[in-house]
């Protein structure tokens, strides 16, 4: 395999694994702020979930809001992901450095999941201020508990937002602070 192939599948299975474990953490996310069930989006997340979900929770409990099922499953695609991508690389990946590097991988998707949320929460609220949407209403359902505290701190200036921008930044920061290899990000 060439260079650019290896690049190319390399891109293609990272960015579908990432984007199977974000439609995870959003369940996970939607379960613990009690969103509504009844929004379209809170269903395609169900729908996507719920046939590998459904005989974990059979097995696996709740811990009170948090649905520990899909928290391990979560965990146990981003470990697949892991092994799977430096097998792509040509690199081997010990066990235990497999479960170090999918819980560092698993935060980091954590806080790239809120900062693209936190992202697309204030272009919505740009082009369409005010406008009830069931996206919009998932963001702020799922972004407000982020934003809550830094709003008691830093109010509106000139009718202008700023908690988005400064809550971004510091998970960003922290993000920056995660030892993950570069070729797990």
């Amino acid at each position: 395999m060439g260079a650019n192939t290896s690049n190319a599948f390399f891109y293609l299975v990272s960015t579908l694994f990432d984007v199977y474990v974000w439609i995870i953490l959003l369940r996970i996310l939607l379960q613990a702020v009690r969103a509504d069930f009844y929004n379209p989006i809170s269903q395609l997340v169900v729908q996507l979930t719920q046939p590998v979900l459904r005989p974990l929770q059979g097995v696996v409990p709740k811990w009170g809001q948090v649905d520990i099922a899909a928290c391990l499953f979560a965990f146990a695609v981003v470990l697949i992901e892991v092994h799977v991508v430096s097998g792509i690389l040509g690199y081997h990946v010990n066990t235990l450095s497999g479960l170090k590097f999918a819980v560092l991988k698993l935060v980091v998707l954590t806080l790239n999941f809120y900062t693209f949320s936190l992202f697309v929460q204030a272009i919505l609220s740009w082009v369409g201020p005010g406008v009830n949407n069931p996206a919009g209403n998932i963001l702020w359902i799922i972004n407000e508990p982020l934003l809550k505290p830094v709003r008691r701190v830093i109010p509106p200036l000139a009718g202008l937002d700023l908690s988005p921008l400064l809550v971004i930044l510091v998970l960003q920061f922290v993000n920056r602070l995660i030892p993950l290899p570069g070729v797990l990000r």
